[in-house]
């Protein structure tokens, strides 16, 4: 009977390319895991990597062994999250998260698996999806919440949630009445993602009309950053308004009617088909119960904010 120990560490050296990288993602040292491939390779009785490149590669051998390896670990995962008990399961799940589901539903998200899994560690990497992209294809994140999906084939991709987006500034900006126009808005610096995000292609592409003038960007990767320049009284935003209820229950930031709608940031739970942790499936389970527990509990964010902006035209119109 073949060790699941040695399986897992001559799969991820195939997916890592190295001794070394294996060692980390399994969290052991090096020679612990050259000593299972030894074993590995005695009781198959071949060798299962080319050891003379820079980067190790199967030999002909390994690579047979390489998907029947992958279906093993697969199975046991899935046996381990059909019939473990939920208060002994141990692992570590890295979690990415878009910071959009930071600032909603991911410590509803930590509680519950928390209060269902008191063993079960979990490392949270904050960041834009675009870095989120590339820590899942580098092995370095086990799921993600991001805007998707991956589109590579060997990533798994579902649906997770949509926000609108809205034009949002502080009360003191001084505005124009009534709906805004692109004109009117390039007037003001326009503060929203990083430049290189979807969302934030999507709104520089809107301002390359002709006869507009330039625009003054402030690309940022914080949205706490964002919100915070947005009450200043920078410049006008583009942001989820599911992510500042408070700021605008209470009055600090108004949403502003325009002409041009923003798009929706759809966001995807994304992981390799191939993983073998059995944390990845809970995780995701669990992200579309709080969601979908959200969709019933409370009228939907695009339903919420077509009757904000509609308050705010009824608002702009008493006003002129």
């Amino acid at each position: 009977m073949l060790d699941l120990k040695n399986l897992e560490a001559f799969v991820w050296i195939a997916r890592l390319g190295g001794f070394r990288a294996a060692a980390g993602r399994l969290n052991t040292t090096q020679p612990a895991i050259s000593a299972r491939i030894a074993q590995l390779e005695k009781e198959l009785g071949v060798q299962l990597f080319n050891r003379g490149t820079r980067r190790v590669t199967l030999t002909l051998k390994g690579m047979e062994l390489l998907d029947h390896a992958e279906r093993m670990l697969t199975l046991q995962a899935e046996l381990v999250h059909a019939v473990a008990e939920s208060t002994t399961l141990r692992g570590l799940i890295r979690l990415g998260v878009a910071e959009t589901i930071v600032h909603t539903w991911l410590s509803r998200l930590i509680e519950r698996l928390h209060n269902r899994f008191p063993l079960v560690s979990l490392e949270i990497e904050v960041d834009t999806s675009i870095h989120l992209r590339n820590g899942l294809l580098a092995h370095d994140l086990d799921i993600a919440f991001m805007l998707g999906p991956v589109a590579e084939p060997d990533m798994r991709n579902e649906a997770l949630s949509s926000y609108p987006m809205a034009w949002v500034a502080s009360p003191s900006l001084d505005l124009p009445a009534g709906r805004l126009g692109l004109a009117d808005l390039a007037r003001y610096p326009v503060i929203t993602f990083s430049r290189q995000t979807k969302p934030s292609v999507a709104i520089q592409q809107m301002f390359k009309r002709p006869g507009l003038p330039p625009l003054r960007f402030y690309g940022n990767s914080s949205l706490a950053s964002i919100v915070r320049m947005t009450l200043d009284g920078i410049g006008i935003s583009a942001i989820p308004p599911a992510v500042i209820e408070r700021e605008l229950a209470e009055g600090l930031l108004r949403l502003i009617p325009a002409e041009d709608p923003l798009p929706d940031l759809d966001f995807t739970i994304c992981h390799p088909v191939d993983s073998d942790n059995p944390l990845v499936p809970i995780v995701a389970d669990m992200a579309l119960e709080i969601v979908r527990a959200q969709r019933h509990g409370a009228p939907t964010d695009k339903r919420r904010l077509s009757q904000t902006i509609q308050n705010e035209n009824l608002t702009d119109r008493s006003d002129a």
